[in-house]
């Protein structure tokens, strides 16, 4: 039985259900993406999340919204997760449900990189270097493209996450060389300077009319330790389906079919598209919109909306499964748009594990991301001796 099952992990990039203990540490305390979101909009409207427990895992926190009622029967086990790496940024997030847990986060660069780095980076690639400091990408763009055109330096900037990213237009810079540029900075960002991304960023557009192509976006990640999930379920011959995102995230290590694509619907309908490929193993799947659209340009209603969409899309993905598919809707990290940071928040995500013939219970606070990848493990009958527990266990895998 176990040979034929599917655990579907989805992530719901960005969407915290209250902070962690050591917020305040972040400068994140009070933020609570969902129960804050759901308060600035006069309420949400999520019959499918609210049917499986999102309600209850928010009220955890002690928080009360319209829309995000506790209910009295969930149809999925529900609770919150603690993070036990450093940081809140999407690889760390994603990492430690994989069953990594760092010992240090990957650094930041509030003040920008420094000259050693600058200087080795514009060597390599025969070009200079514009910006050089945290900023908006859609921002950074509009006041620094004009002199980008006019020059051909590359426009490089951070966040609060920890990211080198190189804005470039496609008609000033060939993707190719952007791509190559994004690969040099990976090689020289190691050691002291190892940002858990190099993100090439290629824009289009006139003068005051600059736009980002998200489409020819690409992430260069630190590769992952192994074992991990993905490894795991490899080593054991069955796939690992990554839609959206994911492949970047794991640096394109154990990703056996990838399915990239950009934005909550289309990172859903590859997903539904998998279910209907009938492959045992992993699905792993991640929504990106909220955070990127949203929680990083403070867009409240917009982040209510997009929220609303996708209890609609997982309703779709959820009649597609059967009996043998174990579904864990879940967050990396929060990304509060109702606080003044534009920057991702330190955040307990909520975690749903929901199976049509798996008995629901309260999950509690989960002391690390990693159960969900100990969770998926359990469920296709693979061992694990990484970080974390089994949320549903044994007893509760299957009922008669």
């Amino acid at each position: 039985m176990a040979g034929k099952r599917r655990a579907i992990i989805l992530v719901l990039d960005g969407i915290g259900a209250g902070e962690m203990p050591d917020a305040g540490l972040y400068k994140d305390a009070g933020s609570n993406t969902l129960a804050n979101t759901a308060i600035s909009v006069g309420g949400l409207v999520m019959p499918t999340l609210a049917s499986m427990g999102i309600g209850n895992a928010v009220a955890m926190s002690g928080s009360k919204a319209p829309g995000l009622d506790p209910v009295a029967r969930p149809i999925a086990s529900w609770g919150r997760m603690l993070e036990k790496s450093p940081g809140k940024d999407s690889t760390t997030g994603h990492w430690e449900m994989a069953g990594i847990i760092l010992d240090k986060p990957f650094p930041l660069y509030p003040e920008g990189f420094p000259k050693e780095v600058l200087d080795a980076f514009s060597a390599a690639t025969g070009r200079g270097v514009l910006c050089n400091r945290p900023y908006s990408g859609t921002d950074v763009i509009m006041d620094y493209g004009d002199e980008h055109a006019r020059t051909g330096k590359l426009i490089v900037y951070t966040s609060g996450d920890s990211v080198f990213q190189i804005a470039s237009h496609v008609d000033v810079v060939p993707l190719e060389e952007l791509y190559e540029a994004s690969a040099i900075a990976r090689g020289i960002l190691v050691g002291e300077h190892e940002v858990g991304r190099v993100i090439a960023r290629p824009f289009t557009g006139k003068s005051g009319a600059y736009v980002r192509i998200g489409e020819k976006r690409r992430d260069y990640a630190v590769e992952p330790s192994v074992p991990n999930l993905l490894s795991i379920v490899r080593a054991a011959g069955m796939d690992v389906t990554g839609c959206g995102k994911i492949d970047d995230l794991f640096a394109h290590k154990n990703v056996s079919i990838s399915k990239h694509v950009s934005g909550n619907k289309a990172t859903m309908e590859a997903l539904v598209q998998s279910l209907g490929e009938d492959l045992p193993g992993l699905i792993f799947a991640n929504c990106v919109d909220f955070d990127m659209l949203y929680g990083h340009r403070n867009d409240v209603r917009g982040m209510a909306s997009a929220l609303e969409e996708v209890d609609g899309l997982i309703a779709s993905a959820m009649g597609r499964m059967g009996d043998e598919d174990l579904l864990i809707i879940t967050a990396d990290h929060g990304n509060d748009p109702t606080t003044p940071s534009t920057d991702h928040s330190r955040e307990m995500p909520f975690v749903l594990v929901w199976g049509r013939k798996v008995d629901p219970v309260p999950l509690g606070t989960r002391s690390t991301f990693a159960d969900v990848g100990a969770t998926a493990a359990g469920w296709l009958g693979l061992g694990w001796g990484l970080p974390g527990t089994d949320m549903i266990g044994a007893e509760r895998r299957v009922l008669g």
